[in-house]
């Protein structure tokens, strides 16, 4: 799903790369042992949904969006802040104003239809409006995250910009991810 040596793979943290290998593992082993029992194949999305959850924390924080006390804090919400509804409640704490004023509208749209069709409706229940996904959809969404995340490290070329905050809270990794000296 996610190339070794990619930008991408060279930005994610060390917890972010093996939520990435977790979930192309539990992938692949779905394919294995396919059973017409499941009737929701969302839990193939959870270790994606969690590493682009990371993910936008990192890459907020990288682009100076949130502060350090926001990227460490258990009361920081990525959908309350990227939420296009709350720009204006939320002026200059909102991430999707600060995306859409730096980077452009398409950007911020897309991390948020992102963050809400890969996390929200998937793992929220809502008795009104049921939703298990197929593994078809579930793959879709998967692809979808890791689509978008490729797409935010290159336009907001972050892992240029961010380059000495990585090595700092991660260490050095070679382009495969190995960590060096």
């Amino acid at each position: 799903m996610i190339s070794e040596g990619s930008e991408l793979w060279q930005y994610l943290s060390p917890n972010q790369r093996t939520l990435a290998e977790d979930g192309e593992h539990i992938l692949k082993d779905s394919a294995l042992h396919e059973n017409p029992e499941p009737t929701d194949y969302s839990y193939l999305v959870f270790p994606y949904a969690k590493m682009y959850e990371g993910f936008l924390k990192q890459l907020f924080l990288d682009l100076g969006i949130i502060s350090d006390h926001a990227y460490g804090s258990e009361r920081f919400r990525i959908g309350k802040a990227l939420s296009p509804n709350l720009v204006r409640r939320l002026g200059g704490h909102s991430a999707y104003g600060q995306v859409e004023h730096q980077f452009g509208k398409d950007l911020a749209t897309r991390l948020w239809h992102t963050w809400k069709e890969g996390r929200n409706l998937v793992f929220h229940y809502f008795p009104h409006n049921y939703r298990a996904l197929s593994r078809e959809q579930a793959e879709d969404l998967i692809a979808g995250i890791v689509e978008t995340m490729n797409d935010a490290v290159k336009r907001t070329k972050v892992l240029t910009r961010a380059h000495g905050k990585i090595e700092e809270r991660f260490g050095r990794f070679d382009n495969r991810g190995v960590q060096t000296a």
